[in-house]
């Protein structure tokens, strides 16, 4: 078994800001991830991935061009998914590289596999190649971020009905794209198709898009989403999805109305990562939505182990969960750090 002073889960911003935030404090330091890759969503699923897109299609599209060229210009005409991987993967290995390299540079050892506590100061790593090793820390940072929430009338089937994560397993670019959640996500995403020329219909439970904002700018929002002919379906509610014989998607809505489309993005929230951390065996307990609480110090109710990042609900923004990660390391090891 193995001792450090601190043990990190997760590779994420949170985790990666802990991690080296830990080793400057001059501790010895372990970071977990159960991915063959680090980084955490942010890098390979979710903030790079997304935002690396963005400027993709804008470029692509000649949308940034418009006001030079005409509404017509464009870089490309018939964009394809592989168009848009292409930058986007470049980007993600970039950013994957320079996250080794500061992890590497500030002594933090980092090991692969998926992290469960075996007691509140023993963590076991099990690796994908079997492997299993035993580590002891003095402090314990839980950062597992989140995943795609999932529902049962929803099958998602990585290829016409899919989530967040599985953007570019589209075969080719949908003529018609439902989009079901007017959150940050759906219409991030809904934004970007249409840009493309996709028919995007967005399906919202609520009265009005990302509720969290200001209504003029909600309102602001939805004229330039209608204007790019983006359907707005508020107040509306999927009861269940099929894929047809043909390989369309229907969405039917609680209301007894049908929407079709060529492919689905399912885009209601996020779940915690927390169903392998055996966090029983720590006493420590997620909510329904893999949440966990924590106090003003990112304490959870044992004082050693502290938790930070998406995994503790909102902002479940990237910088918010780097100064997450550095002010609970410095906490741990009694360094008060200014935000």
């Amino acid at each position: 078994m193995q001792s450090y002073d601190m043990f990190v889960i997760g590779s994420g911003p949170a985790g990666q800001r802990a991690a080296i935030q830990g080793a400057k404090l001059g501790k010895r330091v372990a970071l977990a991830e159960k991915r063959e890759v680090i980084g955490g969503a942010c890098i390979n699923t979710g903030t790079i991935p997304s935002k690396s897109m963005r400027e993709a299609v804008m470029h692509l599209s000649g949308y940034q061009y418009h006001d030079i060229y005409g509404i017509n210009y464009r870089v490309k005409e018939n964009i394809t998914i592989a168009d848009l991987s292409f930058r986007v993967q470049h980007v993600v290995k970039t950013e994957v590289d320079v996250t080794q390299a500061q992890l590497s540079r500030n002594g933090v050892d980092v090991v692969f596999g998926a992290a469960s506590f075996t007691d509140p100061h023993r963590v076991q790593v099990n690796s994908v190649r079997g492997q299993s090793d035993e580590y002891q820390a003095e402090v314990i940072v839980i950062a597992t971020g989140t995943r795609p929430a999932e529902s049962p009338n929803v099958p998602i089937n990585n290829r016409t009905i899919i989530n967040s994560d599985q953007i570019f397993s589209l075969a080719q670019l949908p003529r018609t794209l439902i989009v079901v959640g007017g959150g940050v996500i759906g219409v991030e995403y809904a934004s970007m198709f249409a840009t493309l020329g996709v028919r995007i219909v967005l399906i919202e439970k609520m009265p009005k898009l990302l509720g969290f904002a200001d209504q003029e700018i909600i309102e602001a929002l939805c004229y330039h989403l209608r204007d790019n002919r983006v359907t707005l379906r508020l107040n509306e509610e999927v009861a269940s999805v099929e894929e047809m014989p043909d390989g369309s998607v229907v969405a039917n809505l609680k209301s007894n109305k049908k929407v079709s489309g060529d492919a689905l993005l399912y885009a209601v929230g996020r779940q915690g990562n927390v169903d392998d951390l055996n966090l029983a065996a720590a006493g420590l307990e997620a909510d329904a939505r893999g949440r966990i609480t924590v106090d003003a110090d990112y304490r959870t109710k044992q004082p050693h182990i502290f938790a930070v990042g998406d995994v503790i609900g909102f902002p479940s923004l990237a910088s918010v969960s780097m100064e997450q990660g550095r002010i609970a390391a410095g906490l741990a090891f009694g360094s008060k750090l200014h935000s």
